[in-house]
């Protein structure tokens, strides 16, 4: 197969839906002729944002929530949904003043990420945030997140340790590496 011709989609079927999810049977017929059925959550919703966030003491605003795949609360950053038709500098603000009671005066993209997409058409957004000023708005979490500041001169520390987890939250932790220096 190559990069730019994609299989033939023989049969769709949705096999399951929740509130949240979907899963999607594909029946799929290769350039080769062989064919095969793959299960895959497909993309559903508005895109998502993760934001780095370092403040002017040089820390990253890190968060402590729950992660209901784990039963665990789990150190991160943070990050979210964007709503109908808002761009990702304000869907990454927003969520700063939701999650860490902050928001950004600077807020760059930096990549969109995907994860496992043999299986989930699901990705998210990067994103930069510095200069950084106080401005609360009410979450959707069911209790308050805690704050967490974390040291820039430690953040191997906290990508090497036990509670900083999250794959998407490494990721944009090794991407921003270079903008996170520049402060």
């Amino acid at each position: 197969m190559t990069a730019s011709r994609l299989p033939e989609i023989l049969e769709r079927k949705m096999l399951a839906r929740s509130r949240l999810f979907g899963i999607e049977e594909l029946k799929l017929r290769f350039s080769n002729g062989v064919e095969r059925v793959y299960e895959r959550l497909p993309v559903k919703g508005h895109p998502a944002v993760i934001v780095v966030a370092v403040n002017e003491q040089r820390e990253l605003m890190l968060i402590r929530e729950y992660a209901a795949g784990f039963h665990e609360v789990q150190l991160s950053l943070p990050k979210g949904a964007a709503q109908l038709g808002e761009p990702l500098e304000e869907a990454a603000n927003r969520e700063l003043a939701e999650e860490i009671g902050f928001a950004a005066r600077e807020v760059r993209f930096v990549k969109r990420v995907t994860l496992a997409p043999g299986h989930m058409g699901f990705t998210i957004n990067i994103m930069f945030a510095r200069d950084l000023y106080p401005h609360k708005l009410p979450g959707d979490e069911p209790e308050p997140l805690e704050l967490v500041k974390w040291p820039v001169d430690r953040i191997d520390e906290l990508i090497h340790g036990d509670e900083f987890n999250e794959a998407r939250a490494i990721a944009a932790l090794t991407l921003t590496r270079n903008l996170i220096e520049e402060i």
